[in-house]
C-alpha cells in the first residue's frame, strides 16, 4: 500500500470515528430521526453531482427497487439506531460496539448466502460476542438494566448493516458502488423525511447542532464515501476494510478528548475481544496460525 493510500486510511476513518461524536452531541437537539433525515439529505446532494459526472445515474435508474432496501436497512435505520444509542452510551462506547458489522455481516451470510465459516469463523464469533457481553457488563454494574435498550439498539443497528450487505451481494453484484452509495441517501433521505417533519424538534436547534450535522452529512458521509471508493480502486476492497478497525481507535479517542468520555479497563478488554472475534470471523486471522504462533 502506498503511504498516500495508508494516509487517506487514517483521514477516513478519522471521519467515520467522529461521525460518533457528532450524533452524541447533535441528537439531543434534533432527535435521532430528524437528525439522520438531515445528514442523509446533505450527503445525496454532495453525492448525486458525482454521480451525474461519473455517468452511474442509469444504474441508480434501473436498480432503484433493490437500492431503496439498502437505503432502508443499510442507512436509515441503523443511522437512527446508532443516533439514539450513543447519546446514552457515549461516542466510544458506540464506535466500539459498531465493529460487531463484519461479524453480523459474516452471521447473516451463513444464514442468508449459505456460506461457511469454518472453525476460525465459528470461534471468532464466538470471542466477539464475548467482548459485547463484556463491554455490555459495564452498563449492568451501574446498575441501569434499562440501559442495555441502547446496546440492544447499536447491535441492531449493526445487523441490519450485515443484513444489508447480504442482501447487495446478492441482488446488486456488478453494479457501480457510487450509484449504490449516492442511490441509498437519496431513498434515506425520502424515507425518513415524513417522520422527520412529524417529529421535528420544537425548539430550534441551536447553530452549533447545524454545523455538526452539516460536518456529519458533508464529511462524515459525502466525502467519506468518496474516499472510501478510492481507497477500494487503488488497494482492492479486502484492504479498504479494514478502516473498520481504525474507526473504532478514533471514535474512542475523540470521546475522551472531546466528551471527557472514560476509557474503562474493561472497555478496553471488550474492545480488544471484538477487534479479535471480527478478525477470525472475517478470514483475517486464522486458528491455524494463532496455534502455530503460540506454538
Amino acid at each position: 500500500m502506498k503511504w498516500q493510500d495508508g494516509l487517506a486510511l487514517v483521514v477516513l476513518a478519522a471521519m467515520w470515528g467522529a461521525s460518533f461524536l457528532f450524533m452524541r452531541t447533535a441528537t439531543p437537539e434534533f432527535g435521532a430521526i430528524a437528525l439522520v433525515a438531515v445528514r442523509t439529505g446533505i450527503a445525496a446532494m454532495c453525492l448525486i453531482p458525482i454521480m451525474m459526472m461519473r455517468r452511474k445515474w442509469p444504474d441508480f435508474v434501473l436498480y432503484w427497487r433493490p437500492i431503496l432496501f439498502v437505503g432502508v436497512v443499510n442507512t436509515a435505520i441503523p443511522f437512527c439506531l446508532f443516533s439514539y444509542a450513543t447519546v446514552h452510551l457515549g461516542a466510544g462506547f458506540g464506535a466500539i460496539l459498531n465493529a460487531t458489522a463484519p461479524m453480523f455481516g459474516a452471521l447473516m451470510a451463513v444464514v442468508w448466502l449459505h456460506d461457511k465459516l469454518g472453525i476460525s469463523g465459528v470461534l471468532g464469533l464466538i470471542v466477539g460476542f464475548i467482548g459485547v457481553v463484556v463491554v455490555s457488563s459495564l452498563r449492568v454494574d451501574e446498575g441501569a438494566i434499562s440501559g442495555l435498550l441502547p446496546i440492544a439498539a447499536a447491535l441492531c443497528a449493526t445487523t441490519s448493516y450485515g443484513i444489508a450487505a447480504c442482501y447487495t451481494k446478492k441482488r446488486l453484484a456488478g453494479v457501480s458502488t457510487l450509484a449504490i452509495a449516492t442511490g441509498s441517501q437519496i431513498m434515506a433521505a425520502l424515507v425518513l423525511a415524513p417522520l422527520a417533519a412529524m417529529t421535528w424538534p420544537q425548539t430550534l436547534p441551536s447553530a452549533s447542532a447545524w454545523t455538526q450535522v452539516a460536518v456529519l452529512g458533508v464529511a462524515c458521509t459525502g466525502l467519506a464515501y468518496l474516499l472510501y471508493f478510492r481507497l477500494i480502486e487503488n488497494v482492492g476492497a479486502a484492504k479498504a476494510m479494514t478502516v473498520g478497525y481504525l474507526v473504532t481507535v478514533f471514535g474512542v479517542l475523540w470521546g475522551i478528548l472531546f466528551l471527557d468520555e472514560v476509557l474503562y479497563p474493561r472497555l478496553i478488554v471488550g474492545a480488544a475481544l471484538i477487534i479479535i472475534g471480527v478478525s477470525m470471523t472475517t478470514g483475517w486471522l486464522r486458528w491455524r496460525r494463532i496455534a502455530a504462533r503460540a506454538s
